[in-house]
């Protein structure tokens, strides 16, 4: 008795044993690991005990009975526990949409209001509310006094000055007008000198051609009577040798009568005077009267130079040509000074000029440059010319001065205050200092708290935010599912998060571009238009940054959805680029924030926005195929690129079951043609639809399209309806597994059993009918020849069935058509004839209720029967009927 007490006793224990292994054998604690050692010593270690206790005295009838009533109520526990947890699993799971919006208000709520979470009770200004003591000594910097005394110092730092070469290139230019001014004078005025200075002097030149005419009168009457005395003396030697007096030339013109005016003592005067009677003593008198001749042309072209000078010194501001040094200058001193000028230019733009300069020590550091270039007759025209021109050409180096003020500024100590024990640092109801507050600081006496209010305030407004999102959601035609909720989430919380994280430059452009390809342009400009005003208002970001990176993000969300290509994406990232940064230039203008010394500043961050958003569409590009692929999204690009046709699947389809291939090529004709016209999604219906029989692809001569002619495995084979209707029920099944091995996106997924719906398999129930009626023992069940479903869901799967379903009957018709006769196809197959048939078929899918999931409506049978004639007509349009050539023509024309 005792060893069946025992052998129950075992089989429980074992039973129970049994259920603990595999329990812990499901969470992986049996695995070939340093921990599975000891689970399987305490599995040992339980058994033993069992035994013992078993076989041990206290091993009683009412000890087992307590140790089975505890082993009943733990279990008991453990049901109750379960049973809990899954109803809350289940709770949760029907909630789920409630779970991801409270998620979300709680997320955007923490992340935007980070600030909120440890704000201090005790502020600067507001009254203590008690006295509070120093709890020990201590040194603390006085942040106050250091920051005066660091910005004192990084005023005083030296200022880096750097030459503007625009200012010298400005300053070189005005210098050359004024010198080619100068040229072009001393042009009008002729070379100088302009006789052989042996025989006159420089100095006789320049008073010759400069006299007043009354002087210059005075001295060829001067000439005039130095000859006629010479003549006296020699008259009569002078009479006797000219046989003829008229025929002798009148060497010098006599000057008009005035009256006489003595410039005996005027030195230049004399000079000239002797210097004329000097070369009449060694040349003759029509060489001197040459000499006059030519000093009279230079006067005058000096009366012209001097009347143009002072024409020059009325239009320019500063006359530099005051004075008549321009034209005593002998050509030669003219090109020196020319150079000199140049030279103390150069020596004086590349020392620099700094602003506020005192104006004798710029004089006196051009006198200095100017003595050793420029001859001394010629320093004060050079030094007016230089002065002029000569203006402040170094400006401040920002970016070396700052860098030098922030190295003085650090090296300044802070200044330390020594806090003794018990000292008071602030009595009750005296304002709090910044010092106080620097002080209770350091001692962690700030109370701090959480602004619960604040906080509720900004739940409030979220909430409101979500509301409305939720409101939009609805009343588009895009259906959100959880996962895409959960990702508009990740993505909205990625543009405050990084705020937070002290990045002026965060992700606008991807939010836009991701939310606009994914969801289509309304969610993402809701989002986009939601999230601004709230970050406006809670978080200290700039607002020009933040209308920056908005307006690339609205540019994003409304064109993302539009193209169709990673290219066409990639050249919208960098109009969003452009975009960010005109928006941020143009905000600075607007607030005048772009003018002044701070303008190149303004330019160096208007060129990081955009940086910025190139760079964040280049990142957004780069993670959405791996977006679309972990949320199951399909976006226009992806379809085009499942659309492909050298698609794995796609290839295998053509290969493989080529009727197959063909018929689903005009099922997408007819499918697309109709998406189009009822405004729905044509990517997805063209790739859906060319996914939708791959199933086939498991058995293809088991699809009469594959059979090419030959015999039908069905009758020959079979011969059985309920296996040939498991067979054509499989394509749909074996197309599910394929579309799950090659990772297709759900919605394509969607088409394979919906284009099928729960419709009949009419031929073989036909037969399994008449197979029942011969036979009574057969029993013909309708879901034994029904398709598992589920019925269309949607717009798009639906115009598939109905495109899938008229694409036989049209091409039967068609095929009758040409049984008809050559001459009489597309005369006895008439467009009334298709339509009535088709709607006849479009009729029975309405009354066998397999489009009342899709949203499809009675009213839109008819315009999608329309289509697919047209479609129909234009694949089978009508030919020119070629003239039947005679035997000996064809012969003649080959």
């Amino acid at each position: 008795m005792k060893i069946k007490q025992f052998l129950q006793f075992l089989t429980q224990q074992l039973t129970n044993w049994r259920r603990q292994y595999k329990g812990l054998r499901r969470k992986g604690k049996l695995m070939r690991s340093p921990k599975s050692k000891t689970h399987r010593r305490e599995l040992l270690r339980t058994i033993l005990k069992n035994i013992i206790l078993f076989f041990s005295k206290t091993n009683d009838k009412s000890e087992r009975r307590k140790q089975e009533r505890a082993l009943q109520s733990k279990i008991k526990s453990v049901k109750t526990k379960s049973s809990i947890y899954v109803v809350c699993l289940d709770w949760l799971h029907e909630q789920r949409s409630l779970v991801i919006l409270a998620i979300a208000l709680v997320s955007l709520t923490g992340v935007i209001g980070h600030k909120l979470y440890n704000q201090t009770q005790l502020q600067v200004g507001n009254p203590a509310p008690q006295t509070i003591t120093a709890p020990y000594t201590a040194s603390i910097e006085d942040q106050k006094k250091t920051e005066s005394q660091r910005q004192a110092i990084s005023q005083t730092s030296l200022q880096v000055l750097m030459v503007d070469a625009r200012m010298n290139q400005q300053i070189k230019e005005n210098l050359q007008q004024l010198l080619d001014n100068g040229n072009e004078i001393r042009a009008v005025a002729g070379a100088f000198p302009f006789f052989d200075p042996i025989v006159l002097s420089i100095s006789t030149q320049r008073y010759l051609r400069s006299c007043p005419e009354l002087e210059w009168q005075t001295l060829l009457l001067a000439v005039e009577n130095t000859k006629n005395q010479h003549k006296k003396g020699t008259g009569q030697t002078a009479a006797s040798s000219a046989p003829n007096k008229e025929r002798q030339p009148r060497t010098i013109p006599t000057p008009q009568k005035t009256k006489p005016v003595d410039f005996s003592q005027n030195t230049d005067f004399t000079q000239a005077v002797a210097e004329l009677e000097s070369y009449r003593v060694t040349t003759s008198e029509k060489n001197l009267s040459l000499l006059i001749a030519q000093i009279s042309q230079t006067r005058q072209r000096y009366t012209q130079a001097t009347a143009k000078l002072l024409q020059l010194e009325t239009i320019t501001p500063e006359a530099v040509y005051e004075e008549s040094l321009l034209l005593d200058l002998s050509d030669v001193e003219w090109e020196t000074t020319q150079m000199g000028i140049h030279q103390s230019a150069e020596r004086i733009l590349t020392q620099g000029i700094p602003e506020g300069l005192p104006k004798n020590i710029l004089q006196n550091a051009v006198s200095l440059q100017l003595q050793s270039f420029v001859p001394e007759s010629a320093e004060s025209l050079a030094k007016n010319l230089l002065l002029a021109v000569l203006k402040p050409n170094l400006q401040r180096d920002e970016e070396q001065t700052k860098e030098n003020a922030q190295k003085a500024s650090a090296g300044v100590p802070p200044v330390m205050v020594k806090v003794r024990y018990g000292e008071v640092i602030v009595k009750k109801g005296v304002q709090i200092t910044a010092w106080n507050f620097e002080v209770l600081e350091h001692y962690q006496l700030i109370r701090r708290e959480v602004k619960w209010l604040e906080l509720l305030k900004l739940a409030g407004v979220v909430a409101i935010a979500i509301g409305i999102f939720v409101w939009v959601e609805r009343h588009v035609n895009y259906e959100l599912r959880q996962r895409d909720r959960l990702l508009v989430l990740l993505l909205t919380l990625s543009v405050p998060g990084l705020i937070t994280m002290g990045l002026p430059y965060t992700t606008w452009s991807a939010l836009g571009l991701l939310l606009g390809s994914f969801y289509g342009p309304t969610l993402g400009l809701t989002v986009v238009g939601l999230l601004l005003p709230i970050l406006a208002i809670s978080l200290d970001i700039s607002k020009a940054a933040l209308l920056a990176g908005a307006g690339g993000a609205i540019l994003g969300s409304y064109i993302a959805q539009r193209l169709r290509s990673r290219e066409e994406l990639a050249l919208l990232g960098v109009a969003i680029a452009l975009t960010q940064g005109s928006i941020y230039l143009v905000v600075k203008i607007l607030i005048g924030q772009a003018f002044g010394s701070t303008w190149y500043i303004v330019l160096r961050e208007a060129g990081l926005f955009a940086l910025s958003g190139l760079g964040w569409s280049v990142v957004a590009l780069g993670l959405s195929p791996y977006l679309e692929k972990v949320f199951d999204l399909v976006t226009p690009i992806r379809l085009a690129e499942l659309s492909n046709p050298n698609r794995p699947l796609l290839k295998r389809l053509a290969t493989e079951t080529p009727g197959t291939f063909q018929h689903t090529l005009f099922v997408a004709t007819l499918a697309e043609a109709a998406a189009k016209q009822l405004g729905c999604n044509v990517e997805l219906v063209r790739a859906g639809t060319l996914y939708h029989d791959i199933g086939k692809m498991h058995d293809p001569l088991g699809f009469i399209e594959n059979q090419m002619g030959g015999p039908n495995k069905h009758d020959t084979e079979i011969k059985d309806p309920w296996k040939s209707a498991e067979i054509i029920k499989k394509h749909v099944t074996e197309g599910l597994v394929m579309a799950r091995k090659h990772l297709l996106p759900t919605a394509i997924q969607a088409f394979i059993p919906e284009h099928q719906g729960t419709m009949l398999i009419a031929y073989f129930h036909h037969q399994a009918q008449q197979m029942a009626q011969s036979d009574p023992s057969l029993t013909v069940d309708d879901a034994d020849f029904r398709y598992d479903g589920p019925i269309p869901q949607s717009r798009e799967t639906g115009i598939v069935m109905l495109a899938d379903s008229c694409e036989a009957a049209l091409r039967s018709l068609q095929a009758s058509a040409k049984s008809l006769g050559e001459k009489r196809s597309l005369k006895d197959v008439s467009t009334e004839q298709a339509l009535t048939m088709l709607n006849n078929i479009l009729r029975a899918k309405w009354q066998d209720n397999q489009l009342v999931d899709s949203g499809l409506t009675r009213e839109e049978m008819s315009k999608i029967a329309q289509i697919f004639v047209d479609v129909w007509q234009q694949f089978h349009h009508k030919r020119i009927a070629y003239p039947k050539l005679k035997a000996s023509s064809v012969a003649r024309n080959s």
